[in-house]
């Protein structure tokens, strides 16, 4: 157990404030304590005669309470044990010890729609603009594994993201990117294996040293039984297909994140900022404990696990949560597991702006909702970040808009300032109030998590999906009654709903070309050597061999993910959502 745990259990915030530190002795203390009694039942109680509070209590956006002032009295925190130093244990205030005084976050902006070839189009315009990392988003039917040609398909292919049947149409994706020099990101799930297979057999072909491949996939299954609802196989066997990627990946692809373990889509789907974190931690405890179970030291893989949050509203509540998490993932790292390196330790994530909370009414205010939420996610201290566009409540993001909210990260990085100091915002009363009240209690979640028997058999018990189902509806309730408010929405709003701007559009014509190439393909490819590369997939399926290589052979061959994953679905089983809530 660690210290922080013990902490909880025994009901104790922390230390006793650290009086050298805050400058205040014992005597300096209770004097303060004096003072703010004598503050409240003076000017504070004056004031409250002359002017109610806004409302009986105010709280975050997640729907803690949030007290009227904090200092030292009230803070209590030991800065060499909860803080330290930026890039060092516990990673409170940083994973980097320059932070972005050296390099600034990533900016890696989410695209993709309709064909490879558009797609395409549209990296090579981020990459002009100043994007400095890719992330591809997948069409349906890709992130469930089905083909273009399937049945399952109709009417979705190229909608939500880029269709990618074969290794012919990702080799289109990246045509002309420097895939040795620029790192993608790819936004897959249960399919995850065989979209890392085609990258892998693109870039063989194009004679790029695996050891030089550099990026993440998502490849998050615990999530998306949680929240997202995108997956391939059952619990189990999916986190076999997990482990399996980690394994080969610690060998063979040194650069890249196996496993991006992802709050946002917990989320978007309703959670608080709390049980964001402590889901997502808990999934990836799930994979940790996965992986030294199949024999692999943690220490050999834990440095390329990610992390992926989302970034709200409420502006001190997600910069507590970032650096909350980071605290929280050192610890159980090192006292849970038993990590050596500091890489192990090491919370690095990419964040993106929360889609949930873009408004169709009076889009153009989701431009100052971004810019807040991504001020919010750089003096939380991420390493990526995504910023959404305006007119995402309507349809995928034109140029024009995806460019203002690239921009909007340039004018962060370069205008505001909050680049220049290393977490500006630590040792802030509130913040580092807020920082302990989420750890504290993400960490009671994480206990009853525990109590279960880990996250696999509290996802198929559907304790996650229902803690976030009742924070959901709770918060639509308080919109609902006028609690909480959403400008334009339930509160100046406007008589004209919406604005006429720019949408893009998908043509039809997509799904017409997407077969049109998946039909050349299966002609044109080597049908005997795909039907004996999926056999091997088969094999090592139903037994204990690493299912990596088999699927980077079918891939290099053109076998299409639909018949990669008919195989996976056919061995393993297929997953039904409880409908209990």
């Amino acid at each position: 157990m660690s210290q922080r745990e013990a902490q909880l259990e025994s009901g104790e915030s922390g230390p006793e404030p650290q009086g050298e530190a805050l400058g205040l002795d014992a005597e300096g203390l209770a004097a303060l304590r004096r003072d703010i009694a004598a503050w409240r039942d003076g000017p504070v109680a004056r004031s409250h005669e002359r002017f109610a509070q806004r409302a009986p209590e105010l709280t975050t956006w997640s729907g803690m309470p949030v007290p009227d002032l904090l200092t030292p009295a009230e803070v209590r925190t030991d800065y060499r044990e909860d803080l330290g130093l930026p890039g060092a244990y516990p990673f409170t205030r940083g994973v980097q010890p320059t932070m972005y005084r050296s390099r600034l976050w990533t900016m890696r902006m989410f695209a993709g729609f309709g064909t490879p070839e558009q797609t395409n189009e549209r990296f090579k315009f981020l990459y002009a603009q100043g994007q400095t990392g890719f992330s591809t988003a997948f069409d349906f039917p890709t992130l469930m594994g089905y083909d273009s040609d399937s049945p399952r398909s109709l009417g979705e292919v190229g909608m939500c993201g880029v269709a990618v049947d074969t290794l012919r149409d990702m080799e289109i994706l990246f045509d002309g990117l420097p895939l040795d020099e620029v790192t993608t990101s790819m936004t897959i799930n249960g399919p995850a294996i065989v979209l890392l297979a085609f990258y892998i057999a693109m870039a063989d072909k194009r004679g790029i040293s695996r050891d030089k491949l550099g990026g993440t996939v998502q490849n998050d299954c615990l999530k998306e039984f949680i929240a997202q609802h995108a997956w391939l196989v059952p619990p189990r066997p999916a986190m076999r297909i997990v482990t399996d990627m980690i394994e080969f990946c610690s060998a063979e692809l040194p650069r890249w994140n196996t496993v991006s373990i992802s709050g946002y889509h917990i989320r978007e789907a309703g959670s608080t900022a709390a049980q964001e974190l402590a889901f997502t931690l808990a999934d990836g405890l799930a994979y940790v404990e996965s992986s030294i179970e199949r024999g692999l030291d943690v220490d050999a893989f834990a440095p390329r696990l990610s992390f992926f949050f989302d970034v709200h509203n409420d502006f001190f509540e997600e910069i507590a949560k970032f650096r909350a998490a980071r605290r929280m993932w050192a610890r159980f790292m090192k006292e849970r597991y038993g990590a050596k390196k500091a890489a192990s330790m090491k919370m690095r994530t990419h964040a993106q702006t929360a889609g949930v909370s873009l408004t169709a009414q009076q889009p153009y205010n989701n431009v100052s909702r971004v810019a807040l939420q991504a001020m919010a996610a750089v003096l939380g201290g991420t390493q990526s970040l995504h910023t959404n566009s305006l007119d995402e409540t309507y349809a995928l993001p034109t140029e024009a808009s995806v460019t203002i909210a690239l921009r909007t990260q340039q004018i962060v990085a370069h205008e505001s300032g909050v680049a220049n100091t290393i977490d500006p915002l630590g040792g802030s009363y509130y913040v580092e109030w807020l920082t302990d009240k989420i750890e504290a209690e993400a960490l009671e979640y994480i206990q009853r998590i525990d109590d279960m028997g880990g996250m696999v058999v509290a996802v198929e018990q559907g304790y996650p999906q229902r803690e976030i189902a009742s924070s959901a509806y709770e918060f639509q309730r308080a919109l609902e009654r006028g609690e909480r408010v959403m400008v334009g929405v339930n509160r100046f709003e406007m008589e004209e709903e919406g604005s006429a701007i720019p949408l893009l559009k998908i043509d039809e014509s997509t799904q017409r070309a997407q077969l049109d190439r998946l039909g050349k393909v299966k002609a044109e490819r080597d049908n005997d050597a795909v039907r004996e590369a999926l056999s091997a997939i088969r094999e090592a399926a139903r037994g204990t061999d690493n299912l990596m290589p088999p699927i980077i052979q079918a891939a290099s061959l053109y076998a299409s993910e639909q018949e990669i994953c008919d195989v996976l679905r056919d061995v393993m089983g297929t997953h039904t959502d409880s409908t209990e809530f």
